[in-house]
């Protein structure tokens, strides 16, 4: 069984040889701490090193939105202080606005980067589709108050601004899932609606504003023979069992420290229903444990979790202070 066919495995409920491994997607200022210690040039080789069996290649990382003036997709022409800074629908109180944006165009994407990458993955499971996180580009235009107050006091504004962005994704996908056929075995897309607590917005505004196009996604991401795989940081317990019923096949990162998020807990309620990729601590275990203590917690995730589990960091950007011997820890866990 290679790794593609691991994977594929372990997230469809099906027997697999072992666990699986992500190795994450390292800070860019973590891997040259990685190659050095491990004795390797490139992103390519410490992940062969390793036995990473799951690679993520997102079409926003890989120079795919090519903008004459060099805007982003959604550009708002300045520095981005805070999420609460008021964004250019801050003020909005009326649809017919939207239509002074300058909203981005289906017309500026290639793929070509993003496509060759995926061709020469070799045997490893690809992960991939646009990040689309349309969640968070709504909290950047509006401001992340002014977005969660209008949802009281102006939603159909709400609505409208959550469907433009919401519809430039879901063509933008289109276009690129029927160039890449098989060359995608995962829909991984991510937006994060928890924090340390609980999640940001109460669950039945979640379900007001959110769920309607995740539920979209999610099965366009089926529709196109993907299975799909969320990210979302944080808490976000409430709304696992939301999340079930619309048919996410796994859940990323599982962010060890937050309420409801421990493998004790995902286990007792969800393990059976739903694969997990990730949930090794990565804000106490990996910056601060030893090589061992690191071992013991992959062990006692995976006994938790295991079968449906792909051993990762509960946050997959492994910053510049993991030691490179708890990395080499935890690779080498998921596989004893």
């Amino acid at each position: 069984m290679n790794s593609r066919e691991r994977i594929q495995a372990i997230i469809a409920g099906e027997p697999a040889d072992h666990c699986g491994f992500w190795l994450g997607n390292p800070d860019p200022a973590t891997w040259p701490i990685l190659y050095d210690h491990f004795g390797v040039s490139n992103k390519t080789e410490l992940r062969q090193l390793l036995d990473d069996d799951f690679l993520w290649v997102c079409p926003e990382l890989s120079n795919t939105y090519r903008h004459p003036a060099g805007r982003q997709m959604f550009d708002l022409e300045v520095e981005r202080l805070s999420h609460g800074q008021p964004g250019p629908f801050a003020n909005c109180e009326d649809v017919s606005e939207l239509d002074d944006y300058e909203w981005p165009n289906l017309d500026y994407l290639h793929y070509d980067d993003c496509l060759d990458e995926l061709r020469n993955a070799g045997d490893v499971y690809r992960a991939s589709g646009h990040w689309t996180p349309f969640y968070h580009d709504l909290c950047f235009l509006f401001g992340m108050e002014n977005y969660f107050v209008k949802m009281y006091t102006h939603p159909d504004v709400v609505h409208a601004v959550t469907d433009r962005v919401c519809q430039f994704y879901y063509q933008a996908n289109e276009r690129f899932f029927k160039q890449a056929g098989d060359l995608v075995d995962g829909y991984f897309f991510g937006n994060d609606f928890g924090t340390q607590r609980d999640l940001m917005i109460s669950p039945d505004k979640f379900d007001e504003f959110v769920m309607p196009w995740f539920r979209q996604f999610t099965e366009q991401g089926h529709r196109h023979d993907c299975q799909v795989i969320l990210h979302s940081c944080g808490s976000i317990y409430r709304v696992i069992e939301r999340l079930i019923e619309t048919g996410v096949d796994c859940l990323h990162p599982l962010q060890a420290r937050a309420n409801n998020m421990d493998a004790e807990t995902l286990a007792r309620e969800f393990k059976g229903r739903i694969a997990f990729l990730g949930g090794i601590d990565a804000q106490d275990i990996l910056p601060y444990g030893t090589p061992d203590e690191v071992r013991a917690e992959v062990h006692r995730v995976r006994g938790l979790l295991e079968p449906a589990l792909i051993v990762s960091p509960s946050h997959e950007a492994i910053l510049p202070d993991v030691p490179p011997e708890n990395v080499k820890a935890l690779a080498l866990a998921a596989r004893e």
